[in-house]
């Protein structure tokens, strides 16, 4: 695995609607979720807060049965524990019918801006910080604005499609941040990206864009068909894959327009005309 911490990529503007989201998604987790584990990953739960966080959750996030039948669930959690089976999973104690309203349609967007823990927050967030800021540039910030949302939305409802009659919440910005990366792997493959590779003690490489994000989507492609989409704090790893596919086919019939959409031409010292982008 390449944990990407920067990339040689030059901006004309700056990223707001990035920074937007980033802001966005840190504030919501911080201020709004119950959070069950600590930054350093250790677990803080109760099993009262953990019935509270799966009754957030199941109210905010995306349920792929609700959204394949536009219908909320007869019953969800109530927050409050039920005690711990013999296997020492927290069980909650139920409502029905619930008592707050929900549109399965606006849950796949709510979804896009909870994470399970901060370890899923932190992750997200670099991905798109190293790649989306190149994405909203060429793309403009509105298209961006608009492509990001597309993209989680595309992603959330291939994960349902995946998942059929599935009751596991489906959380994280995952998916639309894999569409920004499927986007960025067709329209700059040969950019610079610094990475720290975990297998070699976390050195740090310079590599090309197309290897790092091929090796990503690779790797979430063999998770996908080796282990399926897991439940509770796992990963689904469909919604990574669909997202990362229509992001790319998305771009392609722009790729050009895109790419020429770049940082202006410099005048150099030497009175010629030189182009800073890389990949070009």
């Amino acid at each position: 695995m390449v944990l990407p911490i920067h990339d040689i990529n030059p901006l004309r503007r700056r990223p707001v609607i990035t920074w937007l989201l980033i802001a966005v998604n840190v504030v919501v987790f911080v201020f709004f979720e119950p959070i069950v584990t600590s930054v350093a990953g250790y677990t803080t739960a109760t099993p009262r807060s953990v019935c509270e966080q799966q009754r957030f959750f199941d109210h905010w996030g995306a349920i792929p049965k609700e959204m394949l039948e536009n219908r909320p669930l007869d019953a969800v959690p109530n927050g409050r524990s039920a005690g711990v089976d013999a296997s020492g999973s927290v069980r909650c104690r139920l409502e029905s019918p619930p008592s707050f309203v929900k549109s399965p349609i606006l849950s796949v967007l709510t979804s896009m801006f909870l994470h399970g823990s901060w370890l899923h927050l932190i992750g997200n967030m670099l991905f798109l910080g190293v790649f989306g800021n190149n994405i909203e540039d060429r793309m403009g910030r509105f298209l961006y604005l608009i492509f990001y949302l597309v993209c989680g939305y595309t992603a959330a409802y291939g994960f349902a499609l995946f998942e059929g009659n599935s009751t596991t919440t489906l959380i994280g910005a995952s998916g639309a941040v894999a569409g920004v990366l499927g986007a960025y792997l067709v329209i700059f493959p040969r950019a610079r990206v610094i990475g720290l590779v975990t297998f070699l003690f976390f050195l740090p490489f310079w590599l090309p864009a197309w290897l790092v994000l091929g090796f990503w989507f690779v790797l979430q492609y063999l998770y996908f068909t080796g282990i399926g989409v897991a439940d509770g704090g796992s990963v689904a790893y469909g919604a990574h894959v669909v997202g990362f596919a229509f992001g790319a086919l998305a771009v392609m019939p722009f790729v050009r327009e895109l790419r020429a959409a770049g940082p202006p031409r410099r005048h150099a010292p030497d009175h010629r005309w030189v182009r800073r982008t890389p990949w070009s």
